[in-house]
């Protein structure tokens, strides 16, 4: 019996386990939750047109119960949704932070395939009884996630080993999605502002390239083959040995760790491990790999990360990975040259090679907004802002950034990303960890060495290594002048808002109305016995309030002209 045929004899066949693997279900509720939250953020705009406190908690709150949606959604189907829940949570550059915070905690929460499954699979990919290569193995998995499962077991020769099968059907699921998220960024081109400003087939193309490469082991056995090499030499960095042999495009095999996670201060504490070198360590690997051109780990939360009795660190998950290209390390020295030259042109320069900026990006508007950072920088005024203003000039930062046509690729979306999550990590690990101080020899070194950087260092090194999450006290004059600016902008999206909204409502209205008007030629030819009167009076119904919605979005349009 192949492994198909042991995964039905586990199966349980409810009807939503049944429909899971339905291209028509999967789809109709992946398309029917985007148009419901379109309508849902539609209907808000038309609602609330003064912005004070108050509707700022109900976009919110609504936001909120949006995500949680999401969410619950992405758990029930697995797939492609737990995957773009956890992609999207790395876009601030378009994505709401309350929408954000929700979906951080998105993790692949899905139960484990029967063991007869993982089995028949095993030996299918090897071509041999499982008995042959494997003397011990679990029942059940040690870790279950939407694209995979490990297991541990013992090879013949007596080695220790994590065996990781990838789960059933898995790759049909995935393809489904895609073809459903193409509707759904068809949709989203067409009903909303920011399909109108983001490069929505790039952005596409970014999500089914990532995804699709973690669907491939053979991708991740080479990954971590190549961190392997790379950190050879690092005694202090252990990435496990794989199997080759063993390994295919549906199972990875590899050596067994056994070790706490890096955020384990207890476990620590009880096999005296210096909590502050083993910080450092994790920062200078982290930061060789941002800086320098190659490869870098994109999913370094602690569940990767683990700390051994000894003290050393081990990476044991390569499936995300992003790239550094040489290029990319030339972009970011010409920014800090700029930065440091007062040289905006060569920034703005830059940042349009990177691809940061799309077509009908305001330039000017960037740029100042670059120069009101570097001040904050030089202000130094990180230290007297409160969780609260902090708050509220990410967002005023994440509004700018998604007003303007500014996109960023998934490679630097997953930079930016794994930035974060590291930095999270080693702020719990120690909180006293000084990123400048720590960072200053590597990036001294990194920019040229000695004869370049002491010049740098004499006039605005000290301000550009302050922690990255600083932010501006200039800004928020800055913040204070556009205040006209940005309520203009506001008004501006409202209306844009509003445009779609009548469209869209035009458009139900119009469709309700054709179909009415076949049913009751339907019912008119066929003698159907239906109080017509009433149908005739529903219709007239509909065609009055088409022409008030019409007569209202006219006088709008009128309006801003």
């Amino acid at each position: 019996m192949t492994y198909v045929g042991y995964w039905l004899v586990g199966e349980v066949f409810g009807l939503e386990r049944k429909f899971k693997y339905s291209f028509i279900y999967r789809c109709t509720v992946i398309v029917w939750m985007t148009i419901k939250f379109i309508t849902q953020i539609y209907i808000f705009h038309f609602r609330h047109s003064v912005w004070d406190e108050r509707t700022r908690l109900k976009w919110e709150s609504l936001l909120i119960k949006q995500a949680k949606e999401y969410r619950d959604k992405a758990i029930m189907l697995g797939g492609v949704l737990i995957k773009v829940g956890q992609f999207l949570s790395t876009r601030n550059d378009f994505m709401p932070e309350v929408f954000i915070r929700e979906l951080s905690g998105l993790v692949d929460r899905v139960p484990p395939s029967p063991f007869p499954y993982a089995k028949s699979l095993l030996e299918e990919e090897w071509n041999s009884e499982l008995t042959d290569k494997v003397s011990e193995i679990g029942d059940s998995p040690v870790a279950s996630a939407s694209i995979g499962e490990v297991y541990r077991a013992t090879l013949k020769d007596g080695s220790d080993v994590a065996i990781k099968i990838q789960r059933y059907r898995i790759q049909d699921i995935f393809h489904m999605d895609f073809r459903a998220l193409k509707i759904v960024f068809w949709i989203i081109s067409v009903f909303t502002s920011f399909g109108k400003i983001a490069d929505l087939h790039a952005l596409y193309r970014e999500l089914v390239y990532v995804m699709d490469k973690e669907l491939n082991f053979k991708k991740e056995l080479e990954y971590g083959i190549y961190f392997r090499d790379r950190y050879k030499d690092n005694e202090r960095i252990h990435v496990p040995f794989y199997f080759k042999r063993l390994c295919t495009k549906k199972v990875m095999v590899m050596e067994w760790v056994e070790g706490a996670k890096i955020t384990d201060l207890h476990y620590m504490n009880k096999h005296h491990i210096n909590v502050k070198q083993t910080a450092k360590t994790l920062f200078d690997f982290y930061l060789d790999q941002f800086l320098n051109d190659g490869l870098f780990h994109a999913d370094p939360h602690a569940g990767n990360i683990l700390v051994q009795k000894s003290g050393l660190i081990s990476i044991i998950d390569f499936g995300m990975v992003g790239d550094v290209r040489r290029q990319d390390t030339h972009y970011f020295k010409r920014v800090i040259q700029g930065l440091i030259m007062d040289d905006y042109d060569k920034i703005m320069e830059t940042l349009d090679e990177m691809n940061f900026l799309l077509p009908g990006a305001n330039k000017k508007k960037v740029e100042k907004m670059i120069k009101q950072t570097v001040d904050m920088y030089e202000n130094g005024s990180f230290q007297q802002m409160d969780a609260e203003t902090m708050d509220q000039l990410k967002e005023d930062i994440r509004i700018f950034i998604k007003d303007q046509p500014i996109q960023l690729s998934a490679d630097y979306a997953y930079l930016g990303r794994a930035m974060s999550i590291i930095l999270g990590v080693l702020i719990h690990l120690y909180p006293e960890i000084d990123i400048g101080k720590w960072a200053k020899p590597t990036v001294k070194q990194w920019l040229g060495g000695k004869g370049i950087t002491d010049s740098i260092y004499s006039e605005m090194a000290k301000d550009t290594l302050k922690p990255v999450l600083s932010y501006p006290r200039a800004m928020l004059n800055w913040l204070e002048r556009g205040e006209k600016d940005r309520q203009w902008q506001k008004e501006k999206h409202q209306s844009r808002t509003m445009h779609h909204f009548y469209i869209l409502l035009e458009g139900i209205m119009f469709t309700m109305l054709l179909i009415g008007s076949g049913f009751m030629m339907t019912v008119k030819i066929m003698a159907i016995d239906i109080n017509v009167i009433v149908g005739v009076s529903l219709l007239a119904v509909i065609s009055f309030l088409l022409l008030i919605v019409l007569m209202k979005h006219y006088r709008m349009i009128k309006f801003l002209r």
